[in-house]
């Protein structure tokens, strides 16, 4: 597939982007500043502002999918929403975050006492973007967040998918890689399963 990434120097959009590579897909990276960023087989480097419908349009037409790896805090969900209906891109994927997802019925992660004050501002940006993507009603979206815990680790093909609550393991903690979580992503660019929804991966 021809794949626009946004987001992609970032860490969970290097890992998205090495996924991609490695499955044989062709990728137009898309970030601010691209300065200093070598080009590869397979990938193409643009640059523009996540914020910016005018700038993304024309680098997003003429691909299948656009991935949204960026943070909700340089990104705007009704620019991007704009610029891939502009650029005839029918598919977008996003990257999203544990913040919205439910521990218990009616409850969500980032509504709990123990969630960290500095991740909030990114969860309510989270919130902001899931709720607007699932007023839309056109495009064909889904947003994957990953489990509580999300870092650079190991790529090992063995992870759980869920819906809308938290996974934890055996252990009580909820933790993914980049890695097995672009994993997870890739899969859904090839073999949809989640279209219009919100789901996770964990372990």
């Amino acid at each position: 597939m021809n794949v626009a990434l946004i987001g992609f120097t970032g860490r969970a959009g290097s890992r998205i982007l090495a996924e991609l590579l490695r499955r044989g897909h062709m990728v137009t990276g898309v970030a601010r500043n691209v300065t200093g960023v070598a080009s590869r087989p397979g990938l193409e480097v643009r640059a523009a502002d996540a914020k910016d419908a005018a700038q993304l349009a024309p680098l997003l037409a003429g691909h299948d999918a656009a991935i949204s790896a960026s943070t909700f805090a340089s990104s705007d969900p009704n620019a991007l929403i704009a610029a891939a209906k502009q650029a005839g891109v029918t598919r977008l994927l996003v990257v999203g975050g544990a913040g919205t997802l439910e521990v218990a019925p009616g409850k969500v992660l980032m509504d709990t006492p123990d969630f960290p004050d500095a991740y909030k501002p990114e969860a309510v940006a989270g919130r902001k973007f899931l709720d607007t993507l699932r007023a839309e009603q056109k495009l064909d979206w889904t947003f994957l967040s990953p489990a509580a815990e999300f870092a650079p680790g190991t790529r090992t093909g063995r992870f759980r998918l869920g819906g809308d609550e938290l996974l934890v393991d055996a252990n009580g903690r909820s933790w993914i890689s980049m890695e097995d979580f672009a994993i997870a992503l890739v899969d859904e660019l090839e073999a949809p399963k989640h279209s219009r929804q919100r789901f996770t991966v964990g372990y």
